[in-house]
């Protein structure tokens, strides 16, 4: 690795990945992440049984974004720290999920195949959902970008889709086996109505706000998804989700830059890009 190559990281500022994981619809697409990959029951049971999440799922967030973050704009070498200790933690977990009976380890390649494909695909989907300027063309160099994310995690270079019609049909090869577990709704009650303090809950508007991106998160949810959950969209349909998802990212970028993006964007952009641009 050479300096120049240790200071891009593994995309750079010319990348597709950059353009998506800048924008504010990424905190929408986050969720719907979470929520997707909660329809998998394997995977979901390696997050119930070896996380605390329920208890406080603040510290799990966090570390997730500032994983993906530091992933997407740090140098290699600190995407490369970042993850050898993700994969030292999944390395040491493991179980038994109830209703396949499937013995399983945390760092299963099919696994950790399906929790990058949601991501992939729920940063994608709601990026283009909420207006960022992406042709189909930019659209396949994202999914094919984030192949190497995949493959540093520990998933199989040849089975990691990399265009969006081969996201789409991993998806259709994958929907017979998922099912929206005790577990699953477990998470997404989480998800939409995560514990607070409550001084926050009553003196604060964080509990209406997280509701409301929440919402939006699962109206964003392919209907299939939805279906499974039993909540059709929350009472909103793709068109008013598409419209609310449009508002939120126009919202977030009338705020101050330092208020929309974690220091780690900032650290990235100073070090090879620039000022960044709204």
């Amino acid at each position: 690795m050479t300096p120049e190559e240790d200071r891009l990281g593994f995309f750079g500022p010319d990348s597709v990945t950059w353009r998506v994981h800048t924008d504010p619809s990424f905190s929408v697409a986050g969720l719907r992440a979470l929520l997707l990959q909660a329809l998998h029951p394997v995977a979901m049971d390696g997050v119930a049984r070896n996380s605390a999440a329920r208890e406080d799922p603040w510290p799990r967030l966090a570390r997730t974004a500032a994983y993906v973050d530091t992933l997407t704009f740090g140098t290699r070498r600190e995407a490369l720290r970042a993850v050898r200790r993700v994969r030292g933690i999944h390395r040491r977990l493991g179980g038994m999920e109830a209703t396949t009976g499937r013995r399983y380890r945390v760092d299963d390649p099919d696994l950790l195949l399906w929790v990058h494909c949601c991501e992939v695909d729920s940063l994608l989907s709601v990026a283009r959902r909420a207006g960022v300027p992406l042709t189909d063309a930019d659209a396949d160099r994202y999914v094919a970008e984030q192949v190497t994310a995949a493959v540093l995690i520990g998933a199989v270079d040849s089975e990691v889709p990399d265009s969006v019609t081969a996201l789409g049909a991993y998806f259709d090869a994958m929907r017979p086996s998922l099912a929206a577990t005790p577990a699953a709704h477990a998470a997404a009650r989480l998800v939409l109505l995560p514990p607070m303090p409550t001084w926050v809950r009553y003196l604060t508007p964080a509990q209406p706000a997280w509701g409301g991106l929440a919402a939006l998160s699962f109206a964003t949810l392919p209907r299939w998804a939805r279906r499974m959950y039993s909540m059709p969209g929350l009472g909103l349909t793709d068109a008013a989700a598409t419209a609310g998802v449009r508002g939120f990212r126009s919202a977030t970028l009338a705020l101050p830059q330092r208020m929309r993006r974690s220091p780690i964007v900032w650290a990235g952009h100073e070090r090879v890009a620039g000022p960044i641009s709204a």
